[in-house]
């Protein structure tokens, strides 16, 4: 026993200080302390990008999973990562418009979502509880996803993890995929802390399949909606005092048909199979007249009850909530946002979003109710990639909401149609060239409250265009672009070209890595010349005056991949090849030359001869074509010029938070 004079005293101060420490940890954030991130372990094993990583799935039953993938009902089989094995994983199909597509492909090749956790709490991958194996459809590229999430990460957007990895099932070749980290359980420690936010993802209409987020796109609604649209337009055209009477339709005259980008008339839809998109003329979505403008309280209305956009802007296959459009005070009116939360909220919850909603939608108290830099960041990478199945396209969705203590930003999610990939653009100049300051497809700015705040200033617009500054000058010019792209392309080409599954042939694949090298510089180049005015940054403006686009004649958008019409097994979608498929030559090919094609296709096709789901043997190739048992060495992925969170400029209000590195 102590016997110190002053032992007592000494006792005393240590239990004070435990006490004081012990108030301070729990009311850090109170005090302006911030959470550091979680390092999870998971990060520099599966997702490092130096090579392409292995996983082995052991099922008993393969054939009979992939009969019912569509249902998307979970399997237990064993998985080896990277030569390490687990057991009592989980396995299911995942995917919302692209489960059908693959489906009518028949090749087979479904994305996977991988759940460690759903059959035992305690197991996860170094962490990692849920893993998303994407299978690359429409996307000759291999890298429009990689790429994307790259450059939001190294530019301070806090962004899902990914890697390649090579998948074999049983043993057997499978194929080349893209591992992402699933924005979840694990995501969310990682980049926030313990004591993170909530979660949402925001999504009231998708093109058939998946699980959720209104997976069934109704076809005969979608026309029965466009045609009440017009007789609304017309009603209000007719009605209006001030309109002159040679704008209005006369006896015998159709009323004006909505605008299409490129020309043309409304296709046929009366015989488009359910749950895909129609081959719209001049290759992207029109503005379609708003069908949520009817007289009809119920008109509009979508499956979970929220209303459509009644913005300006044309109809949106999105809802009001979807768009994070401010419309009243209750939950219900924001059904596709709660009805997809990811974290468990509560009704106190609901309402400080909707308060922040409003204050968004009312430009109030931006500072309080956005991560302003990490908001501006995120649009200069997506309206750099041009992915309009997104939050700026029709769709509004294929994001993440987070919000904490009444703070929102946004999470990049599902980029492979990046690049006028969603709607299978012919026009690669007017793509390169499109206007960074009218970002949005089939809608206006206002109709889009997360990105039109930015435009609402000067002070932001020119936050905006310093930050898209930066980006180019860090990843463009400074030659990091180039240096990636032409490393991962060495990297991950032996298993392109070993892939039994893949969507297009190696050759292809070889046409589109290029064709999206080409088209990262010249916008880049558009970009710039955007900023110093010497092309016009505006539809409005672009409109006006073209002479001085960047000239991107020579590439062919569809090469990379792209949501055009379904053809023929084998022939591919928008421009692809199927399995084992050859793409057409000519965007006027004959329907005569193409079902040629798809039979030479089909007569090819590596699989043809076996039973649906079995895994098809492996091209031969020569064994210098092959890779290697261990990856070849390639140094780490990454552009070395971006900010990565450090040395980053900060909004005018508000203070900064810490980027996600890589």
């Amino acid at each position: 026993m102590s016997t110190h004079k002053h032992f007592d005293k000494i006792c005393c101060v240590v239990v004070c200080l435990a006490i004081v420490l012990t108030i301070v940890f729990i009311n850090s954030e109170k005090l302006g302390v911030t959470a550091a991130f979680r390092a999870l372990g998971y990060e520099n094993k599966l997702f490092s990008t130096d090579q392409v990583h292995t996983i082995n799935i052991e099922i008993e039953d393969w054939d009979g999973f992939l009969k019912s993938a569509t249902q998307e009902v979970y399997t237990v089989c064993s998985v080896s990562i990277d030569g390490e094995r687990f057991q009592n994983v989980a396995l299911r199909a995942k995917g919302n418009t692209s489960l059908s597509q693959v489906a009518q492909y028949g090749n087979n090749r479904y994305s996977f979502k991988m759940e460690f956790d759903h059959y035992d709490d305690s197991l996860t991958y170094h962490g990692l509880d849920k893993l998303s194996l994407n299978n690359l459809i429409q996307d000759n590229t291999f890298l429009k996803d990689y790429l994307t999430y790259r450059m939001m990460a190294e530019n301070g957007v806090t962004a899902p993890l990914c890697s390649f990895t090579y998948i074999t099932v049983n043993g057997e070749d499978w194929g080349l995929y893209l591992a992402v980290e699933s924005v979840e359980d694990s995501f969310l420690p990682r980049n926030y802390g313990q004591n993170y936010g909530e979660l949402y993802k925001p999504d009231s209409m998708s093109m058939g399949g998946g699980r959720g987020n209104g997976k069934g796109f109704d076809m005969e609604k979608f026309q029965e909606e466009f045609s009440k649209g017009q007789q609304t337009e017309q009603s209000e055209s007719n009605g209006n005092e001030n309109s002159s009477a040679s704008s209005q339709p006369q006896n015998g005259e159709q009323s004006e048909s909505p605008s299409f980008p490129g020309g043309g008339e409304m296709p046929d839809l009366s015989n488009f199979p359910s749950g895909e998109m129609p081959d719209f003329p001049g290759g992207e979505m029109p503005d379609l007249p708003n069908s949520g403008e009817s007289e009809s309280e119920n008109d509009g209305e979508n499956q979970t009850g929220s209303s459509r956009s009644k913005r300006p802007g044309g109809f949106m296959m999105g809802a009001n909530d979807v768009a994070l459009v401010y419309s009243d005070d209750k939950v219900d009116s924001y059904a596709n946002i709660f009805g997809n939360a990811k974290t468990n909220v509560s009704n106190q919850d609901k309402k400080r979003l909707i308060k922040s909603i409003k204050q968004l939608n009312n430009n109030e108290n931006l500072d309080e109710v956005l991560d302003q830099e990490e908001v501006i960041r995120y649009f200069v990478i997506h309206n750099f990639v041009l992915n309009f199945d997104s939050y700026t396209g029709s769709m509004m969705h294929n994001y993440y909401l987070y919000e904490k203590d009444g703070k929102m930003s946004m999470i990049p999610w599902d980029y492979n149609l990046a690049f006028g990939g969603f709607q299978g653009s012919k026009d690669a100049t007017a793509l390169v060239n499109y206007p960074i300051d009218s970002p949005v497809s089939g809608g206006t700015i206002d109709s889009r409250p997360m990105l039109a705040w930015i435009f609402s200033s000067e002070t932001y617009t020119e936050l905006y265009h310093q930050y898209f500054r930066e980006f180019i000058t860090n990843v463009f010019d400074s030659g990091d672009f180039e240096k990636e792209i032409d490393r991962v392309k060495a990297l991950i080409a032996p298993y392109v070209q070993k892939d039994p599954t893949k969507f297009c042939t190696y050759e292809e694949f070889e046409t589109a890595i290029d064709t999206l090298k080409q088209t990262c510089l010249l916008r880049a180049q558009s970009v710039s010349g955007q900023f110093d005015g010497s092309i016009p940054s505006t539809s409005e403006g672009q409109s006006a005056d073209s002479t001085a686009f960047v000239q991107a004649g020579d590439l062919s958008v569809s090469a990379m991949g792209s949501m055009g019409n379904m053809g023929n097994k084998g022939g591919g979608m928008g421009g692809f090849s199927g399995f084992g498929g050859k793409r057409s030559k000519s965007s006027d090919q004959t329907q005569e030359s193409k079902e040629e094609d798809s039979t030479k296709a089909e007569s090819s096709s590596p699989d043809s001869s076996q039973p649906s789901g079995s895994t098809s043997e492996k091209p031969s190739e020569s064994a210098s074509e092959k890779p290697s048992g261990s990856p070849p060495e390639m140094p780490s992925g990454g552009f070395p010029g971006m900010p990565n969170g450090e040395n980053m400029t900060p909004p005018p209000q508000g203070g900064e938070q810490p980027a996600q590195s890589l």
